[in-house]
């Protein structure tokens, strides 16, 4: 959920004050980078899943602050909805047979708290916009109990003046307006984190990015917003925005959005961070008591609190990371490409697949980057967030292609190889590699077969409501079996 904040209001000195700290903290941060010991021996992969709550009635349930007591592990926490839940999964290498252990606790984890969840009235859903929630949900009451998403929502609006206009087009365009944040709530992910280091952290960044087209596209769960069947991945448009600070003038200026592709390949982590201080104003201007500067002149580790704030309410898809453990720093890759779900298989098939595709990536002798325009990672993107597995992509040497094309002739390859790197086990590549294989050869993941199923409810004479509402029922039914979605019946 991020660092929690001490005010929900900041003054105009405060807002000085904590741009002339922000500056600091960059500027030793660029020191460290030159000079510091960053952990990166044995780099660690992490996960974060985000959940829904919902009912008996398979309506949002606004019960986490109580789920969570009853589940009583801090491997769980809050997110910005009531209905919203993260599971925190703890960091381990990628070698060995660690994939199949990591899906083991995962899916054993998820399942205890989905009973102690029970024992609240409610269940845990891991979709990537649950198709049952609408405006009305979002009215009142909707929001987590959290000075920091307090605090967050009313910068947002002051720095708009004016309420959000939400207008996302497709087979059944949406149009509303939202008096707070409420609407990004609906957006839940899965994140994917992977520690390098210094040196090695651009390479990682630029291969992500080029990724992040193809993942979305394999991956997409989203195809449904208070109702209304929209993109793809439709959890896209809508985090972007729910969370825009610019009103239509600054749009037309040019102005950057908060949530962000980035607009150039790196050669450094230092230039992700340097673009965050000078392209975004502070949401949450907190300003710590640490003098990062002295800390880091008398041999210490400075936690640059300002920095990492302000860079978690900057809305990259592929995020970096600075982070302090036991007193050593260390670097990360976020990737928040992916929606939550449908299941844990689903999930860990996702995160293998990236993770050998980006260890092949980021040591190419001839960088694919090099071969590809950032504007044309762009355009994946966004194709793929409206087309998903229908999409086409651009890929060098291959023009516009496929999903299905790619994944075969390209990504598969690829990612084994990348997982060979890492040391994975034959049995955990055959196996997660096998679901991506599945998915393409069966043209089905999780939001071709929400629309599928919900068009055959209505076929059958189910009113629009009811269909999403059996869908997600028979959705439930599916995720508990853990097997992949490209297996899951359509009638």
């Amino acid at each position: 959920m991020g660092d929690e904040v001490n005010r929900t209001g900041y003054g105009r000195t405060q807002r000085q004050l904590y741009r002339r700290k922000i500056q600091q903290c960059l500027d030793v941060f660029e020191a460290m980078l030159a000079q510091s010991d960053f952990d990166c021996a044995q780099p660690l992969t992490g996960m974060e899943i985000e959940g829904n709550l919902i009912d008996g009635d398979y309506r949002p349930a606004m019960s986490n602050s109580d789920v969570l007591a009853t589940i009583d592990d801090p491997a769980y926490q809050r997110e910005l909805g009531a209905y919203n839940i993260e599971f925190n999964v703890p960091p381990r290498p990628l070698c060995g047979r660690s994939g199949l252990e990591w899906e083991a606790e995962v899916r054993s984890s998820l399942n205890a708290a989905e009973a102690k969840a029970r024992a609240d009235g409610a269940r845990i859903v891991m979709i990537g916009i649950l198709p049952t929630l609408m405006p009305e949900h979002l009215a009142k009451d909707w929001m987590s109990d959290s000075a920091r998403y307090a605090a967050l929502n009313d910068s947002i609006f002051a720095a708009r003046g004016e309420e959000l206009a939400i207008e996302i087009d497709g087979p059944e365009p949406l149009s509303l307006y939202a008096a707070t944040i409420a609407p990004e709530s609906a957006c839940t992910s899965m994140q994917l984190h992977l520690q390098v280091s210094p040196a090695q952290f651009a390479d990682h960044w630029n291969a992500a990015q080029v990724l992040a087209g193809p993942q979305l596209a394999l991956g997409a769960n989203s195809p449904y917003v208070f109702g209304h069947r929209l993109w793809s991945e439709t959890r896209v448009e809508l985090f972007a925005q729910s969370t825009d600070t610019r009103p239509d003038e600054l749009k037309n200026q040019g102005v950057r959005p908060r949530v962000w592709f980035g607009e150039r390949w790196i050669t450094s982590i230092f230039d992700l961070f340097e673009e965050n201080v000078r392209y975004f104003p502070s949401l949450l201007p907190e300003v710590s008591d640490e003098d990062p500067a002295a800390e880091l002149a008398q041999g210490r580790t400075p936690q640059l609190a300002e920095l990492r704030l302000h860079n978690g309410t900057v809305y990259r898809w592929n995020r970096p990371v600075y982070d302090v453990v036991d007193g050593r720093p260390h670097l990360r890759v976020e990737n928040r490409v992916l929606p939550s779900g449908p299941t844990v298989a689903d999930m860990l098939a996702n995160a293998v697949f990236y993770y050998g595709l980006l260890r092949s990536l980021a040591h190419q002798r001839r960088p694919l980057w090099s071969q590809m325009s950032f504007a044309a990672a762009h355009a994946n993107f966004r194709a793929a967030a409206r087309h998903g597995i229908d999409a086409r992509l651009y890929w060098p040497e291959l023009g516009e292609v496929s999903v299905a094309e790619l994944t075969r002739r390209e990504l598969l390859p690829m990612a084994r190889r990348g997982l060979d790197e890492w040391g994975v086990a034959a049995e955990v590549s055959d196996r997660f590699l096998g679901i991506i294989e599945g998915r393409v050869a069966a043209g089905r993941n999780g939001a071709t077969w929400q629309v599928s199923t919900v068009r055959a409810l209505q076929a059958q004479g189910m009113s629009p409501p009811d269909a999403l509402t059996e869908m997600l029922r028979r959705y439930c039914a599916q995720m508990h079996t853990n097997q992949p979605v490209h297996t899951w019946q359509l009638s």
